[in-house]
């Protein structure tokens, strides 16, 4: 099956501003799992649908996501993203942040989403945020031991 992955995108997208939890959820396959840059992995539809509504708008408002330049050959989609929100965090109440980042989608032979997952530039979302130093460098620390973990990272730790 061929995927319309601009309709995915726009479903993919639209759901998330309007914190459509079923919406977003029906793009994945039932055991589908959507892997947030910092949220993490949730498996499952209503895992996901229950992720955007506790996660995403428990601490955020107002998101807008722009899906740039996507590429996909049925199996496997990219897109560039630009992603902003207002914070609804009490540490960090009304700070509007601006991020960049990669959306990689990997659909099963019915064009349901099977797996989700981003790369994002965290820092300067945390930095717009106001999160301390301290903090920022705890994160990133995280970020960097998740990526040296994955088995694909095998080859390049030792060089």
């Amino acid at each position: 099956m061929m995927v319309d992955f601009k309709s995915v995108l726009e479903r993919f997208c639209a759901a998330v501003e309007s914190n459509d939890g079923p919406g977003l959820a029906a793009l994945f396959a039932e055991d589908g799992v959507y892997n947030d840059y910092l949220y993490g992995p949730f498996r499952g539809r209503e895992a996901i649908g229950q992720m955007l509504h506790n996660h995403f708008w428990g601490d955020a408002e107002a998101f807008r996501w722009q899906m740039i330049d996507p590429v996909c050959d049925g199996r496997v989609g990219y897109a560039r993203y630009l992603f902003s929100f207002t914070s609804t965090m009490p540490a960090y109440p009304g700070r509007r942040v601006v991020l960049e980042g990669t959306s990689i989608f990997h659909f099963d032979t019915d064009g349901m989403i099977e797996s989700y997952r981003e790369t994002a530039h965290g820092a300067p979302a945390m930095s717009q945020l106001g999160v301390e130093p301290e903090r920022m460098a705890k994160r990133s620390r995280r970020w960097a031991d998740e990526l040296l973990a994955r088995e694909e990272a095998a080859p390049h730790r030792n060089t």
